[in-house]
C-alpha cells in the first residue's frame, strides 16, 4: 500500500565497481535494493526473515564484495541489549549470494544496535577490497572484529579487549558507539593480497572506558597491532560519523562535537593525508548551525566534488554543502535548503548520509527521517529535489481497521510516528489525517451503520508529548479534535489502545493501563465506564473493544492477561448499553484463555452475526457464537519452540474477518496469523474454522506480522504490517 518513505534511511551504498548497483538500509525496515527510476525492491521480507525476527529489520550496516557485485552482507539486530541492562543482545550476519533474493546468517559474537541512538555511522562492516573473505566489524560494545571466512568467525582485534557490561552501557545515559567505522587504505578490487594500512576511529566514550589514548589509531600490519594517532586539537573528544577515502589517497574525515541521529554541532570537517601523505590535516568546513554527519566524494585532486551533511531542523541553515574544489574554504555552497522539493515538504533533520553518484556527479541523494531525497542537476543555480521512495514502505503500523463494502475509502492506517489517516487509493500516498504533526497514530474505528463517521486517537511526539482524539463525519476529509480527553489518556501514553463508536458522537476510548471511559458527545465530556477493573498489568495493556455491528448497543471488553507470568488469565467483558457499564462474562472465565501481552492477543466480532467473537489468546483460537456464553477452541493452532534465538513460534496472535468466499458455510473469510502443524504464517478458512489452509509462503514472512484486517468488498484481500513494512495488502 502506498505511503512513501516513512522511516529512517540510515544509510545508502553504491557497489564499489558495478555503480548501477546500490542499496538502503534502515533502521526498522530491512534493507532495499536500488531499481532505478526512483523505485526500490525490499529484499528482506522472505527466507530467513520469519516470524519473531523483526528485530532483524534493525540494520547496523551493509557491505558489498567488490569482486561479486551479487554478493551483499547485512548485519542486523535492533539493540545492543535489553531494557534495564541485565543481558545484551548479539546480533547476526546476513549473506546473500543473489542481491537479496535469498539469504543465510551467523550468530555475530558482539551485541548489533541497528535502531539505536548514532544508527547512521558511516558502515561498520568493511571488507578487504582487494581480499574480501577478510573483512572487519567496528561495534558498539566489544571493540574491533576481524573475520577471515567471509564473517562466519570472529575474533576481537588487539585495538582493544574492553568489553562494555550491561550496567557500564546503562551508565552512559545512551547508546554505546564504541568503534565507529574503520576505513582500509586501498581502492584495488581483488587479487587475493592483504591490506596491511588501515584506520580506526572510536567514540570517545569508548576511548575512556577501553583505556585508550586517542579517538584515532592506525595499523600497518593488517589489524594486528594499532597505534594511536593525534587529531587536531580542535576536535579532540569528537565523534567521526563519516569517513570517505578519496580514488587520491586523501581522507575526507566528519567530525561532530555530539552523536545520534541528527546530533547539533560544532561539526567539522578535515582533509587528512593518511599514511602516504604524512598524516596531515586541513581543515576545510566548520559549523555551528547543526552538526556535520555525511560526506561523499567524486573525483579526486583540487576539483574533487565534496557534499557535506547538516542536521538541523531549522529553516534557512545547511542542509547540504557542496564543493567543487576538494572541500576547499570558501568554496562551499548550499544546494538543498530553499531549494525546490517536489513531494513532501519535509527534507531535514537526521540528514546523515549523502551519495554522490560515481557515475554521474549531477546525481546526489540524502536521506533523512523520512525516507531519500535525490537531485540530478546539483550543478545547476538552484537544484530541484524528487523523493525516489517508490516501493520504500518503512513505516510502523499499529492499528488497522476495515470500513463495510461500498464505503469511499479502503481503510484507516494507526501508524507509529506518522498519525493516523483514512486511505482511499491503495496506489497513492493519503492525504486525509486528523493531524499531521509528527507523532503515533494507536487507534480508530469507523461507524459501520454510517462509515463515513471515523474516530481515531494517538499521541504527537513534539514535546511535550500530548494525547489527541478526533472525529470526522465526511470520511476523514475534514476532523474536529475532542475537546477533552477521558481519564488515563493525557497521562498513559503507550500504544496499547483501543477506541470503537457504536453511533454517532457516541464513543468508547480504552487508554492504556486505564479503565475505559465514553462520550455521548463528541468527546466534548467523558465518563469512567463503570464494572471494569484496572487492566491487568505487567507490560502496558488495555482492553480491547469490540462493538457487535448487529446490536451496537453491545460492546465487549476483552483483556488478554496483561503478560505471560500474570496470575489472571484473559477474560471477556459485555456491555448492553453502548459501553457505558460492563459485566463479566462468565463463559470466558471457563475458556481459560492464556495469559499473554497486548500484542499477542486479539478479539473481532463478525459484523454479519450477533454474539459471533473470535479471540486469539497468543497460543489458539477460540470461537463464540451466543457473546461469549461458550467457546469452541479450535484444533491445530499451538505455540512451538523456534529455531535460534527467535524464542517460540507463536500458536495464535492475529485474527481478522473479511469478505466471504462465494457459497461458503460461514459468513465471513477468518485469516489467523499463527501456527499449526509448526509452520507459521497466515491461514485461511472459509468454513468457520472447520478446516485452514495457509495463506502466505515462506517467501513472504516479513520478519512477521503484527495486525492484520480483512477486507469486506473483496475476498481474500487482507492488510497487514510487516516488522517496519508499512501496510501491505494482497488479494
Amino acid at each position: 500500500m502506498k505511503w512513501g518513505g516513512g522511516g529512517y534511511v540510515t544509510g545508502l551504498i553504491y557497489h564499489p565497481t558495478s555503480y548501477n548497483v546500490m542499496y538502503a538500509r534502515t533502521d526498522v525496515g530491512g534493507v532495499y535494493r536500488w531499481d532505478g527510476g526512483g523505485s526500490w525492491t525490499p529484499i528482506t521480507d522472505g527466507i530467513g526473515f520469519g516470524p519473531g525476527e523483526g528485530t532483524y529489520h534493525g540494520v547496523e550496516s551493509l557491505a558489498l564484495d567488490p569482486t561479486n557485485d551479487n554478493k551483499v552482507y547485512m548485519v542486523s539486530g535492533l539493540t545492543t541489549h535489553n531494557w534495564d541492562g541485565s543481558a545484551l543482545i548479539n546480533g547476526r550476519i546476513y549473506v546473500s549470494q543473489d542481491r537479496g533474493a535469498s539469504w543465510t546468517h551467523y550468530d555475530l559474537p558482539f551485541p548489533v544496535g541497528g535502531n539505536e541512538s548514532g544508527r547512521a555511522v558511516g558502515e561498520r562492516l568493511k571488507l578487504d577490497p582487494t581480499n574480501p573473505s577478510t573483512m572487519f566489524y567496528a561495534s558498539r560494545t566489544a571493540g574491533l572484529w576481524k573475520s577471515t571466512n567471509s564473517g562466519q568467525t570472529w575474533t576481537q582485534t588487539s585495538l582493544a579487549s574492553k568489553v562494555l557490561t550491561g550496567s557500564e552501557i546503562m551508565g552512559l545515559g545512551t547508546a554505546p558507539i564504541g568503534v565507529e567505522q574503520i576505513v582500509l587504505d586501498n581502492s584495488g578490487s581483488g587479487g587475493g593480497a592483504t591490506t596491511w594500512n588501515m584506520y580506526a576511529f572510536i567514540a570517545p566514550e569508548y576511548v575512556q572506558k577501553a583505556g585508550l589514548t586517542s579517538t584515532m589509531y592506525k595499523s600497518q600490519n593488517g589489524g594486528a597491532t594499532w597505534t594511536p594517532v593525534t587529531v587536531p586539537s580542535s576536535v579532540s573528544g569528537y565523534y567521526v560519523p563519516h569517513v570517505v577515502r578519496a580514488s587520491d589517497g586523501y581522507y575526507y574525515v566528519v567530525f561532530n562535537k555530539n552523536t545520534g541521529e541528527g546530533a547539533g554541532g560544532p561539526g567539522y570537517l578535515y582533509k587528512f593525508g593518511g599514511i602516504n601523505f604524512g598524516e596531515s590535516w586541513t581543515q576545510l568546513s566548520t559549523t555551528t548551525q547543526g552538526g556535520y554527519s555525511g560526506v561523499s566524494v567524486y573525483g579526486s585532486g583540487a576539483t574533487a566534488r565534496v557534499a557535506l551533511t547538516v542536521t538541523t531542523w531549522n529553516a534557512g541553515q545547511p542542509v547540504v554543502q557542496l564543493s567543487d574544489s576538494a572541500g576547499a574554504p570558501g568554496t562551499w555552497r548550499e544546494i538543498a535548503d530553499g531549494m525546490t522539493h517536489w513531494g513532501s515538504s519535509g527534507y531535514r533533520g537526521w540528514v546523515d548520509d549523502v551519495e554522490i553518484d560515481p557515475t554521474n556527479k549531477d546525481h546526489i541523494l540524502h536521506v533523512h527521517g523520512g525516507g531519500v531525497w535525490e537531485t540530478w542537476n546539483a550543478s545547476a543555480a538552484a537544484p530541484s529535489w524528487d523523493e525516489p521512495v517508490n516501493n520504500l514502505e518503512e513505516t510502523a503500523t499499529l492499528a488497522i481497521v476495515t470500513p463495510p463494502a461500498g464505503a469511499s475509502y479502503k481503510l484507516v492506517n494507526s501508524a507509529g510516528d506518522i498519525g493516523n489517516w483514512v486511505q482511499t487509493d491503495l496506489a497513492a500516498k493519503p492525504t486525509r489525517s486528523p493531524n499531521s504533526a509528527w507523532g503515533n497514530g494507536d487507534a480508530a474505528d469507523v461507524l459501520w451503520s454510517d462509515p463515513t463517521y471515523i474516530v481515531a486517537v494517538g499521541i504527537t511526539s513534539n514535546a511535550p508529548v500530548t494525547a489527541y482524539g478526533s472525529w470526522s463525519g465526511n470520511s476523514g476529509a475534514t476532523w474536529s479534535n475532542f475537546a477533552s480527553l477521558p481519564a488515563g489518556a493525557s497521562t498513559n501514553f503507550n500504544d496499547s489502545v483501543s477506541i470503537v463508536t457504536t453511533s454517532r458522537n457516541n464513543i468508547v476510548w480504552a487508554p492504556a493501563n486505564s479503565i475505559p471511559s465514553y462520550t455521548t458527545n463528541n468527546g466534548a465530556s467523558w465518563t469512567q465506564v463503570s464494572g471494569l477493573p484496572t487492566p491487568n498489568g505487567g507490560l502496558p495493556n488495555a482492553y480491547r473493544l469490540v462493538v457487535d455491528r448487529q446490536s451496537p448497543n453491545k460492546v465487549y471488553a476483552f483483556d488478554g492477561g496483561g503478560a505471560w507470568w500474570n496470575n489472571t488469565t484473559g477474560k471477556v467483558y459485555l456491555s448492553t448499553d453502548s459501553g457505558h457499564s460492563f459485566t463479566l462474562v462468565q463463559g470466558s472465565v471457563a475458556a481459560n484463555f492464556a495469559k499473554n501481552e497486548f500484542g499477542l492477543t486479539t478479539m473481532v466480532g463478525n459484523p454479519n452475526a450477533s454474539g459471533d467473537l473470535w479471540v486469539a489468546d497468543g497460543n489458539t483460537v477460540y470461537h463464540s457464537t451466543n457473546g461469549g456464553a461458550n467457546w469452541t477452541n479450535l484444533s491445530g493452532f499451538a505455540t512451538v519452540a523456534a529455531n535460534g534465538s527467535t524464542g517460540a513460534l507463536q500458536g495464535a496472535t492475529r485474527i481478522a474477518l473479511g469478505k466471504a468466499a462465494t457459497g461458503s458455510s460461514y459468513s465471513a473469510a477468518v485469516y489467523v496469523v499463527g501456527t499449526r502443524s509448526g509452520v507459521w504464517g497466515v491461514w485461511r478458512s472459509d468454513d468457520g474454522g472447520a478446516t485452514w489452509s495457509r495463506f502466505n509462503d515462506d517467501a513472504h514472512q516479513y520478519g512477521g506480522i503484527g495486525v492484520i484486517a480483512g477486507d469486506w468488498s473483496t475476498y481474500g484481500r487482507i492488510y497487514f504490517s510487516g516488522a517496519g513494512r508499512g501496510i501491505i495488502y494482497t488479494n
